[in-house]
């Protein structure tokens, strides 16, 4: 695709990683026009340029637009950049391709595996809408939407079995604060991002039951382990794993209060419920949601995920916290490799 007019790319939805990649596409030259589920959201966008469901302090960027109409937002789009709950893509999705064009590329910010199938969102993209796997891609990084915001730097993995595809969005959405990187390793992009959130519940935990910052770093480390063991059963490189998608990812969500999984966990491990974490938490925590599904892949998969198990039965009340946090800490010992 060759344009002498700048790239076009609706955006959904307007939640806060929807609008931070609205912004940086924006800030990239791009026609950015935003879908949001609700009317007030897209006029004060559109008036006050500010999103005042998340960002009510940030200015939006004038080239940044805002509908509720799913045809206005993708009429001549040349990317559709999907930021929704993993858990909610299959019915939006549906509601929306008979609006995709031909030739828009669609590209996932989805950190989650969908419940009951084990289906990657690239994958539920592709079932859903029919498009080949060259016209999906993903974007996935060490990125806090809070941060990207107020343009403090970062950076991310954009991957597409086709590389023209993942070069033409890298240009899409790089700015002097934001700096993507191309790959063709779809599945490694995707399983660093959707188990990362699952370790960072883990690591949110011990922090917040003051374990202290070595067993943090020993999660990541072995979290890191498990995520590379998934992720190349099905298909991936193991070098994606050390990279931005993989490595990157998950030492800015273990580690950041920004991080909404990380966030989650400490509630949970100061002696929150699910349910008081979650209404502490407000946003969607793909964690919460992914941890079983990821483990289904991993008994597919003849793979072991401690942490990702202490994790699915702490979630699902089948142990308690001080059961979890021995289990997390507690592993037999072997050699390390």
């Amino acid at each position: 695709m060759s344009h002498d007019h700048p790239a076009r790319a609706a955006v959904f939805s307007a939640g806060s990683w929807g609008t931070a990649a609205a912004k940086i596409m924006a800030d990239a030259g791009s026609d950015v026009i935003m879908h949001a589920r609700r009317s007030e959201i897209a006029d004060a966008i559109n008036t006050s340029r500010r999103n005042p469901a998340y960002f009510p302090d940030v200015d939006l960027p004038v080239s940044l637009t805002a509908t509720t109409d799913p045809a206005t937002a993708l009429d001549g789009a040349d990317y559709l950049v999907l930021s929704i709950p993993a858990q909610t893509l299959r019915a939006a999705l549906a509601a929306w391709t008979p609006h995709i064009g031909p030739d828009t590329v669609i590209v996932s910010l989805m950190k989650g595996i969908e419940q009951g199938s084990g289906l990657r969102a690239s994958q539920v993209i592709a079932e859903v809408t029919g498009v080949s796997a060259d016209r999906v891609a993903v974007l996935s990084g060490p990125n806090l939407a809070r941060e990207i915001m107020v343009g403090q730097p970062a950076a991310a993995t954009v991957a597409c079995p086709d590389e023209d595809a993942a070069r033409r969005f890298q240009t899409a959405c790089h700015t002097w604060y934001f700096r993507p990187y191309t790959s063709t390793d779809v599945i490694g992009c995707e399983l660093g991002g959707a188990v990362k959130n699952v370790v960072a519940l883990g690591a949110g935990i011990a922090s917040g039951m003051g374990l202290g910052d070595n067993a943090t770093a020993v999660l990541m480390t072995r979290g890191l382990a498990e995520t590379t063991r998934l992720a190349t059963a099905m298909g991936a490189h193991p070098a994606t794993l050390a990279g931005l998608s993989g490595l990157g990812d998950l030492v800015a969500t273990c580690t950041s209060p920004l991080s909404r999984n990380r966030t989650f966990g400490t509630h949970l491990g100061r002696g929150s419920t699910i349910e008081e974490a979650a209404a502490a938490t407000r946003q969607t925590t793909e964690g919460v949601k992914s941890a079983e599904a990821i483990l289904d892949l991993a008994h597919v998969h003849g793979v072991e995920m401690p942490i990702t198990e202490v994790m699915a039965a702490l979630l699902h009340e089948k142990i308690s916290l001080d059961e979890a946090a021995a289990a997390l800490m507690q592993r037999p010992p072997k050699p390390e490799r």
